[in-house]
């Protein structure tokens, strides 16, 4: 098949260059010429159709049959999520939208995103939480020895102007 392009192309190029020359009477006889002789070469180049083995059509059928068989209790999950989703509203808790979302569906498999994205929105909530009672604690213990410090500063500037009076 590529031989056969390959000649139809290079035909292609010597008509043109040979059209080039030719008088504008000739030009146009030869353009359709050429143009007939490759829609004729094309017409004759026939793809050949893939030939399956026997064990790839039973394969087929087999999956194509097990697939097509859904019966009435199973439901595919996004009808389900779409209506769920209709009757949530924003102002419900989280964890009110995760079991309404989330609910057991009959079909092959669970779709977890919902879920996944809730939990780890609370896990983020929790660490943040934790972070700021630390930081809290750590003002907290900050504060009191910065208090200490202030108190043994007085006191030392006490003691010394206590010595410098007894000196005079």
């Amino acid at each position: 098949e590529e031989d056969l392009l390959n000649d139809v192309c290079r035909e292609v190029v010597e008509r043109w260059s040979d059209s080039q020359v030719v008088d504008s009477k000739e030009e146009k006889e030869d353009e359709v010429q050429a143009i007939a002789s490759m829609m004729e070469k094309q017409a004759r180049i026939v793809v050949k159709p893939k030939e399956v083995s026997q064990e790839e059509r039973q394969r087929k059928a087999a999956l194509l049959a097990q697939y097509a068989n859904v019966t009435d209790e199973e439901e595919y999950p996004f009808p389900a999520l779409l209506g769920a989703l209709r009757d949530i509203s924003c102002s419900k808790p989280p964890q009110t939208m995760l079991s309404q979302l989330c609910r057991p569906c009959p079909a092959l498999f669970r779709n977890t995103n919902v879920e996944d994205v809730l939990n780890a929105r609370k896990l983020e909530r929790e660490l943040l939480r934790d972070e700021f009672q630390k930081k809290k604690e750590q003002d907290k213990l900050q504060r009191e020895k910065d208090k200490l410090a202030k108190q043994e500063r007085k006191e030392k500037e006490k003691k010394r102007t206590q010595k410098g009076e007894r000196k005079r």
